[in-house]
């Protein structure tokens, strides 16, 4: 009963505050071998940035430029010295919170980061969502689905030194900006915003949040700060991800224990299994076919409400697969890596003919003129940052075949 209740109080406080710290993520015991292999993670990738370095840069290169030096999918840095790095994001403390949460029967890792401090002290970053709606879906459509159906996609900062960067605005993540806030945003995006609060983590403690909440790195300065940073998303939930993507720069499933090595493996098939439903989701819509329709996408997004939000969401993987990149985003459909897969079965005619089909839909989500509302990670566009417009659902979608 205890146990059940821990669940519900951390689900609860989830949707009501956007975030919830876990203690002892890492335990005591384990921590100096945690950060043993990290800081070996952090020499390999040194030891690449200066043999990268340009000639007018410094020696050390990124490190020593970097206002927050980031090891970017550090998992290709994985072996017998270092796979302590990566064990304990499969345990109970990490993916089990994750799955107890999202209410799903799988949840896998999308990709692994190690954030550290910077040479010289830089100051503070500025408020922002980590949401695009560009090559996502507008903000207000992403927090009711996550009010509707629980959450499909968790951040986690878990330091292994004490870290009180992170500062959050409790419940920002269920709506938008305040005029307040906007007001503050437009003047400094680099100070404290009204309501925001430290979330200050003791070295192996955890934070798992939402990242449609307003966050803030508040001072990346020279102390000492390796803080893993990762997301998992859901699998089988009642929502599709918005963040669905399985990005791996090489195999390290031989250096794991044989149980995180099962699940790698178990998460790769249910990725391939899933590659294969979009393929044919997009058949469907190739075809025309209403029923195949209709039901892969209430596969994909078994709740009832707010079902248009993963429609949306597959018209921005279709942009990537059948267009590619877009003018206002460079690093456009970066939380997708689907399209890897997916994208060389079409051909070119088959291609047109999708995004012909999704072709108004993405037009019903811009306006005339350009939109801009601050903390977002977007600059003005003309896609609308925060609301679905009016009468855009999924038979309307259907109608315009």
């Amino acid at each position: 009963m205890a146990s059940k209740s821990k669940e519900y109080s951390e689900a609860q406080q989830l949707l009501d505050e956007g975030f919830f710290i876990v203690n002892e993520v890492i335990p005591p015991s384990e921590l100096e071998t945690v950060r043993s292999s990290c800081e070996k993670l952090v020499e390999r990738q040194r030891e690449i940035w200066e043999q990268e370095r340009g000639e007018n840069e410094p020696p050390g290169g990124r490190w020593a430029t970097e206002r927050q030096p980031r090891l970017g999918d550090y998992e290709q840095f994985i072996d017998s010295e270092t796979v302590a790095a990566i064990e304990f994001l499969y345990g109970n403390k990490t993916l089990g919170t994750c799955l107890r949460i999202m209410g799903a029967p799988d949840a896998s890792p999308t990709s692994f980061m190690l954030m550290c401090n910077p040479v010289e002290d830089h100051g503070p970053a500025e408020w922002h969502r980590d949401i695009h709606p560009i090559d996502q879906a507008p903000l207000c459509g992403l927090e009711q689905d996550l009010q509707a159906n629980g959450p499909c996609y968790l951040q986690w900062n878990i330091p292994l030194y004490d870290d009180n960067v992170l500062w959050v605005v409790p419940g920002s993540h269920r709506r938008p900006n305040t005029s307040e806030e906007n007001e503050q945003l437009h003047r400094d995006r680099k100070v404290p915003l009204p309501g925001s609060i430290p979330v200050d983590l003791k070295a192996g403690d955890g934070v798992v949040y939402t990242n449609t909440i307003l966050h803030w790195g508040s001072n990346y300065s020279s102390k000492l700060r390796r803080t893993v940073h990762l997301g998992y998303r859901s699998y089988g939930g009642k929502l599709f991800p918005y963040v669905p993507q399985m990005r791996r720069e090489a195999r390290y499933e031989s250096f794991l224990n044989d149980e995180c090595a099962a699940l790698c493996s178990r998460h790769q098939l249910l990725y391939d299994e899933e590659c294969n439903r979009i393929e044919a989701f997009y058949r469907a819509i190739l075809a025309k076919d209403k029923g195949l329709f209709y039901a892969g996408l209430e596969t994909f997004h078994p709740g009832e409400n707010n079902r248009i939000v993963a429609l949306i969401l597959f018209s921005k993987l279709a942009y990537k697969i059948c267009i590619g990149s877009h003018p206002n985003r460079e690093s456009y459909g970066n939380d997708w890596s689907q399209d890897m897969v997916i994208g060389p079965r079409f051909s070119k005619k088959e291609k047109e003919l999708l995004w012909s089909r999704f072709e108004s839909l993405d037009h019903r989500l811009q306006a005339d003129e350009e939109q801009f509302v601050p903390g977002f990670q977007s600059g003005p566009m003309h896609y609308f940052f925060e609301e679905i417009p009016e009468g855009l659902d999924v038979d309307s979608f259907v109608a315009n075949w």
